[in-house]
């Protein structure tokens, strides 16, 4: 249980292979956790019963507080110890679990799940920079990144099979109570398997600064979710510039401090800035891609939970394994190289989803997905290495929390654009359907969204019934083809930027 502080170098030993199959553990469980809350959401709506608003923030919380306290996380770490943080994360982790499964009304469920999400934010970043602090062969750490990136993937892809499976035995509670023994395992082996790493140097953590990085990341995510789910209107537009606004202080303020929360000099490293790109493109085409695929299956195709959550599961598998094996396709081509091909596949996956018809099954789709998933596979481990081994090892823990921070804002930007152009087509396809025997009291919600127009269904008599459900789905289906089409267009520009700004991403 020594403390090892920054002065290790070579091959890892047995002790530090052992330490990366435990830090494995929290990244599965912190991916699971943003994705198998959303199958609880009619089980907690009828037993809480939470306002529209409430269950909004239920399913939100989660990943705005993990957004907005990665980068105070990720630097705190650097200054009390990276495993000391991930400890005191994990023991937070699970008692907030336990407070979460056994909350009585809407109001403590979403305070545990902010202060479970508070929790969240010390894991990723921690795991991330021991990782670095335990690595220090090139080689040896790509693989370590590889194995780190493919657990989230892994997480994502079991949590809906794991979620439809226990909340088909158990009540709503129980997805939160699997955490549980995960962090007692980590609580009881950490301590002995991982090393104590942390900036012999560091200064006093700067308070305000830490509350302006949680302010413009908190801000700017909440007001672009807000305009995916509701479209453009002056409070997330508001939110989104007020955030733009505190990250432009913040940064210039952190140029000015003797000891700042970031070092503002990282940005000026060519690849680092432009592996952070990489992110945030990656993910915009990714996740709010997989928003639509989940609203296909099961609005389009009448799938449930677990059978779309069966049917997503083998992308998972593909991000994972891509992932572990993107170490050995470096050793071979440049990391711009694969990227940029990456992207490419990326853009053929995207025009099979072109292709989709309302009445087709779920082959179509399965293909195109994981066309896309394959080509975009080895991105993050590439990026999240480049990242790391360009920041000096006493900032390993800000770097990954700034790596973090673009996953988020990119997903967030995904599904802001996407879904709101997802939105627009749907809504201007429907508006010129007359939509014989609809109610006119339940026309606007029918040609709203296709979620309102299934709920609209299910109370018609055919043949209204089977007509709106047709036409609604037709216009879902043309939308959802336009945001692949912008997709793959976006992953050939982002192919061509990659070849431009990566090509001295290798150390």
């Amino acid at each position: 249980m020594a403390d090892d502080t920054l002065v290790r170098s070579g091959k890892a030993e047995a002790r530090d292979w052992i330490g990366l199959a435990v830090l494995a553990l929290p990244c599965i469980i912190y991916s699971m956790d943003l994705t198998v809350l959303h199958l609880a959401v009619p089980q907690i709506a009828a037993a809480l019963r939470p306002s529209s608003s409430e269950l909004l923030w239920i399913v939100d919380i989660y990943g705005f507080m993990v957004a907005g306290a990665l980068i105070t996380m990720g630097t705190l770490g650097d200054r009390i110890g990276r495993r000391r943080l991930l400890l005191i994360g994990a023991a937070v982790f699970g008692v907030t679990s336990a407070l979460a499964a056994f909350s009585t009304t809407p109001t403590s469920l979403i305070a545990a799940r902010a202060l479970l999400g508070l929790a969240a934010a010390t894991l990723a970043p921690s795991t991330l920079s021991l990782i670095r602090s335990m690595f220090h062969d090139d080689r040896e750490r790509a693989l370590a990144i590889g194995v780190w990136v493919g657990c989230f993937s892994v997480g994502a892809a079991v949590g809906p099979v794991v979620g439809g499976f226990i909340l088909a035995h158990y009540w709503w509670g129980a997805v939160f109570l699997i955490n549980i023994p995960v962090m007692l395992l980590l609580l009881g082996v950490g301590p002995y398997l991982l090393r104590e790493f942390r900036d012999p140097d560091a200064g006093r953590i700067d308070l305000l600064s830490a509350a302006q990085s949680m302010a413009a990341v908190l801000a700017v995510i909440y007001g672009l979710k807000r305009i995916a789910e509701a479209g453009l209107a002056p409070l997330p537009l508001f939110a989104v510039g007020a955030g733009v606004l505190i990250g432009a202080y913040f940064f210039q303020r952190q140029s000015a401090l003797d000891d700042p929360l970031i070092d503002i000099g990282l940005f000026r490293i060519p690849a680092f800035s432009a592996a952070l790109g990489t992110n945030i493109v990656a993910l915009f085409m990714v996740f709010g891609t997989f928003l639509f695929i989940a609203q296909y299956l099961q609005l389009v195709l009448g799938m449930g939970p677990l059978e779309a959550g069966l049917w997503t599961a083998p992308s998972g598998v593909v991000f994972a394994l891509g992932s572990v094996a993107t170490p050995f396709l470096v050793r071979r081509f440049e990391p711009y190289v694969i990227i940029s091909v990456g992207f490419v596949i990326t853009a053929a996956g995207f025009l099979v989803l072109t292709q989709l018809g309302a009445a087709d099954g779920p082959w179509v789709l399965f293909l195109g997905m994981m066309i896309l998933c394959l080509g975009v596979a080895p991105t993050g481990a590439i990026t999240t290495d480049i990242v790391l081994a360009k920041a000096p090892p006493e900032r390993a823990g800000a770097a990954s929390a700034i790596s973090e921070t673009s996953f988020e804002f990119g997903g967030a930007l995904g599904i802001a654009v996407l879904g709101s152009l997802v939105t627009a087509v749907y809504r201007s396809a429907m508006a010129g359907e007359p939509l014989a025997g609809v109610p006119v009291p339940s026309m606007a919600a029918a040609r709203d969204t296709l979620g309102g127009a299934v709920a609209v269904a299910a109370e018609l008599g055919d043949p209204a019934r089977t007509a709106l459900l047709g036409t609604a789905r037709e216009a879902f289906v043309s939308a959802f083809v336009a945001a692949s089409a912008v997709s793959a267009a976006t992953a050939l520009g982002a192919a061509v930027l990659a070849v431009i700004t990566l090509r001295n991403g290798r150390r």
